[in-house]
């Protein structure tokens, strides 16, 4: 049966946890005598979180991750009893969490405890090691993004000298001014390539015409061969989200904290004696 949840003020301790299990059986006292019943619920413990679900549709109704919880404690008097404190992951709030596992708590507690050893190991062994690394990749991959829009700059910088060479180079020369002199021509009577002329309709004194000017890709995500830009983090982007460095570091600040277990009295007087 599923107490409840609620806020606490710090993240460990006994008093901490005692006030919330005298909060929330107060609390279930009182739905009592409504006629309200406890809701029961399902718990999927491994190393990657505790899920609480519903035991008839399945459905997640809280999914705490085993990093975020800092504190699992059961009640040596009443061996019904057992909690554990978990860090919220939209308000970043501490939040109690309160069970009755029909004299089965310790078994629990110890069962969150296991699972946090071999969660933690394996954050070591795959996460742990590289965490620099995965920092410095995820900090050279936004450098390669700075890199792309400064080449994009640069390239629509080029492509607009170009078109203006191209303008001076088309308009006819005013009057007075002196007529700009003709091109040499090689041995074969043609004019040598210029990789900037300007595309005219009059031909060349072999009567064929200059071959067509190719224009420039102004295409910001394409290099000067007109192929998409080499992004060595392409294949793997799923891996290395935008905020993989506060993930990161939050999971390696929660592993440190580490986990406690404690058994303890919660409430000394409890409300309900048949709990």
């Amino acid at each position: 049966q599923f107490l409840g949840s609620t806020e606490v003020e710090q993240p460990k301790g006994t008093e901490v946890v005692r006030d919330a299990v005298r909060k929330l059986k107060f609390a279930r006292h009182i739905k009592k005598s409504e006629g309200q019943k406890t809701p029961k619920v399902e718990l999927q413990i491994s190393i990657y979180g505790v899920k609480i679900l519903d035991p008839k549709t399945k459905e997640v109704q809280h999914n705490c991750q085993l990093h975020r919880i800092s504190f699992c404690a059961d009640d040596k008097t009443d061996k019904r009893i057992f909690t554990f404190i978990c860090k919220d992951s939209e308000s970043n709030k501490h939040l109690c969490y309160v069970f009755d596992s029909e004299k089965c708590a310790e078994e629990i507690t110890l069962t969150i405890g296991q699972a946090f050893d071999l969660a933690y190991r394996k954050f070591l062994e795959s996460g742990g090691k590289d965490v620099e690394t995965r920092k410095q990749i995820a900090g050279l991959q936004k450098r390669i993004q700075e890199l792309e829009t400064e080449n994009a700059e640069l390239k629509n910088k080029v492509q607009d000298l170009e078109n203006q060479l191209r303008i001076t180079q088309v308009h006819p020369s005013p009057a007075g001014s002196v007529t700009p002199k003709s091109p040499s021509t090689d041995i074969f009577d043609m004019v040598p390539f210029s990789p900037i002329s300007p595309q005219s309709s009059t031909p060349t004194r072999n009567g064929t015409q200059p071959p067509p000017v190719p224009s420039r890709s102004t295409e910001i995500k394409r290099d000067l061969f007109g192929a998409e830009p080499f992004d060595p983090f392409s294949c793997g982007a799923g891996d290395f989200p935008p905020d993989i460095q506060s993930k990161l570091d939050e999971m390696q600040e929660g592993f440190k904290m580490g986990l406690t277990l404690e058994g303890t009295v919660f409430c000394l007087d409890p409300l309900d004696s048949r709990c």
